[in-house]
């Protein structure tokens, strides 16, 4: 049995979900179980469109719509949000512990623990006490020290030219 490593792909660059889940289909195309899950994320995407025409070995879940940014909700959205990003860490936490995943993918993960939406020690467990074979992604800006000190890879998407400083809108099947 392979020893499972942790993945992290940040920074302010584009890529880091498209990454993850490109490896996530390597995995799947070799028979491994792939879970994705993600954080903070509601609007439609080729990528899930893609997952969608698969098999039972890979899967998404995420959970209720996000309305807007982070920055621009109220406080009782704010509190709504917490509730539904814990739902999506306990899930994954439920499902690394089940074994039935080669890799699990924790979109976004980043994101929901800048905004204390989730609990980094809880994270930090996870990783900690994945099954051993188990192959373990996290995606999004500002990876914790702590998160980064525990990854086998980090690697960092970097932003140094992108379409929508020249005015270009995010475009269906390349950004989204």
């Amino acid at each position: 049995m392979n020893k499972g490593l942790v993945h992290v792909y940040t920074g302010d660059g584009k890529g880091k979900t498209t990454a993850a889940i490109g490896l996530g289909l390597r995995a799947w195309g070799r028979g491994k179980k792939v879970l994705l899950i993600q954080f903070l994320k509601s609007g439609s995407s080729g990528e899930l469109m893609s997952i969608d025409k698969l098999d039972e070995n890979f899967k998404y879940f995420r959970t209720k719509k996000v309305d807007g940014f982070f920055w621009n909700m109220n406080d009782e959205e704010k509190a709504l949000l917490k509730q539904s990003e814990q739902k999506a860490l306990d899930y994954a936490i439920e499902n690394a512990k089940s074994e039935q995943w080669d890799l699990i993918i924790l979109d976004e993960i980043m994101g929901s623990l800048k905004n204390n939406l989730v609990n980094l020690k809880e994270v930090e467990q996870l990783i900690n006490e994945k099954p051993k074979a188990l192959e373990l992604v996290l995606t999004g800006r500002d990876v914790p020290k702590e998160i980064f000190d525990l990854a086998n890879y980090v690697t960092e998407m970097k932003g140094l030219k992108h379409p929508y400083e020249e005015g270009i809108n995010a475009r269906e099947g390349i950004e989204f």
